[in-house]
């Protein structure tokens, strides 16, 4: 029976589930509600280039159209990022899934631009099948407050993973669906098809709102109390409580941390500058990496890479939903071994060995003549793309403090959607000039550029000094610690497991 077991305790500790398992019930329910908004995203990658050009959008349009939702995503998410701390983070994920049920609707009933267009730009679909929007900074931050740095890692890989593999799953149904009911017996024309995976769309926006309203008040933002401990407050009650105060000793309400109705740009700047000095100099270097790869993602998101592919090939939707999902799945598998893998060789080497081959694939993807060989391509792509979003978020929770992390996270997400946009539309105007494969070498030079520049900058990088417990010790962001390269192997040995550290058994020095 050990023989048996043996295996499969090395696999519960070694890819990190002992780490989810110690983050405890609100960190699955964030996993899961991300997972089923996924597959969600996965339906609309695979079919929604195609149902505009069902409709008979131009290129050109279907390019602006991706990039004004894109627009859009940017002011709904900063705008609802930048308040989640305040108004209540749960508040504002089920306002999140109301808009998403909103926009499922109206995809599955309309037909006309200019309201697909409105509906897209105020509610919350993926134009690109990438997770943009207000939904992901509000998770992360809310993953890094459940863990610690020990930990962090692990749940972060299981986050993507579960979420890819959600990914793959709703492009393989979106893919059988359509097949069946415009191939099949029903005799459907392709549109009404189309239609009805929006309805999968609202109903997995529904699901999403269920699991919302299952989260605790561990979700919400720890402040310090006079003490110098963390207390678990709700954020509303802090704003009712301080406008009281203030109304008892006459003074006039804190406009700067209160005033919910101020401009957006006044908010972002406020919270920019709520962000620590060293924290910035950090971030303002990965932004401008992370807008960098944003461009590039936006010009060949999957949903335009399925419409290139389409249209040089001309798969049958089934086939062509087969690939899609198999190249999530793989994504799904690659990003289990994210988290080890970091461990290893550590957080930005990570991003920076896994991702580089998933550009040189974009890069070389219009160069097969043969579908298989252009999927094959797409395999390495999405493939491997996955397993620097992990680290990348730990790498951030690692150097930035816990009250920082909403507003940073947020702000990030917002400056890759906010390069992004600018994407879809290039394509679009390429694709309508018989150049749609100038876009793919475009967009893997940029990520090739971004990952060299993310080596050369952080590989030295000194993580977690803002954690609770911290020693002064540093660690390494490119591999070990400088600490456990000191130790022997019977010092490693000696060390608690990561499931020691997130139960509390045991006290860990910040590496």
């Amino acid at each position: 029976m050990s023989a048996v077991l043996a295996p499969l305790r090395w696999f519960y500790h070694e890819f990190g589930v002992d780490s989810l398992h110690g983050a405890g019930r609100n960190a699955y329910l964030v996993i899961t509600a991300r997972s089923c908004r996924m597959f969600a995203y996965g339906t609309n990658a695979l079919i929604l280039a195609l149902f505009f050009a069902e409709l008979k959008f131009s290129d050109f349009r279907i390019g602006l159209f991706m990039s004004l939702t894109l627009l859009g995503d940017v002011f709904l998410g900063m705008w609802l990022t930048l308040i989640a701390d305040k108004v209540g983070r749960r508040r504002v994920m089920f306002l999140g899934s109301f808009l998403m049920v909103m926009s499922g609707f109206v995809f599955a009933v309309f037909e006309n631009f200019w309201i697909l267009l409105l509906a897209a730009i105020v509610g919350v679909v993926s134009a690109t099948g990438g997770d943009f929007g207000p939904f992901r900074a509000i998770e992360e931050s809310i993953l890094s407050e459940l863990t610690s740095p020990t930990t962090r890692s692990d749940v972060f890989t299981w986050y993507v993973t579960t979420s890819t593999l959600g990914s793959s799953i709703g492009s393989e149904a979106s893919g059988r669906i359509i097949h069946y009911l415009h191939d099949g017996p029903e005799g459907w024309s392709l549109k009404d098809a189309y239609h009805t995976i929006f309805w999968v769309y609202t109903a997995m926006g529904v699901v999403n709102a269920l699991l919302v309203l299952l989260l605790t008040d561990a979700c919400e933002l720890k402040r310090k109390d006079d003490a110098g401990g963390y207390s678990q407050v709700a954020t509303q009650d802090v704003i009712e409580d301080e406008y009281e105060t203030n109304s008892d000793t006459g003074a006039a309400p804190p406009k700067d941390d209160h005033d919910l109705s101020r401009s957006l740009f006044g908010r972002l700047q406020s919270q920019l500058s709520s962000i620590s000095a060293p924290t910035r100099r950090v971030m303002y270097k990965l932004w401008v990496l992370l807008a960098l790869d944003s461009v590039a993602d936006g010009m060949v998101p999957y949903s335009l890479t399925n419409y290139y592919v389409d249209n040089k090939f001309h798969p049958a939707k089934s086939t062509l939903g087969d690939v899609t999902s198999v190249a999530y799945f793989l994504g799904s598998i690659s990003s289990i071994f994210a988290g080890p893998l970091a461990r290893k060789i550590g957080l930005v080497s990570t991003m920076v060995f896994t991702h580089t081959p998933s550009s040189a694939a974009v890069l070389l993807f219009p160069a097969p003549s043969t579908f298989w060989m252009t999927a094959f391509l797409l395999f390495v792509r999405a493939g491997l793309n996955n397993m620097d979003q992990a680290p990348r978020s730990a790498f951030i929770a690692a150097v930035t403090k816990a009250d920082e992390r909403t507003a940073v996270m947020g702000i990030t997400n917002m400056l890759r959607t906010l390069a992004a946009m600018l994407g879809p539309s290039v394509t679009g105007a390429l694709a309508g000039n018989e150049r749609f494969w100038v876009a793919f070498v475009v967009a893997g030079s940029c990520r090739l550029l971004y990952d060299f520049g993310l080596f050369i900058m952080f590989k030295n990088m000194p993580l977690h000094q803002h954690e609770d417990g911290a020693t002064g010790q540093r660690s390494d962001a490119g591999g070990r610690g400088r600490d456990e390269e000191e130790m022997d192997g019977d010092e490693m040995d000696d060390l608690p497991s990561p499931s020691e550290f997130s139960s509390g058994r045991s006290t860990p020095s910040t590496r």
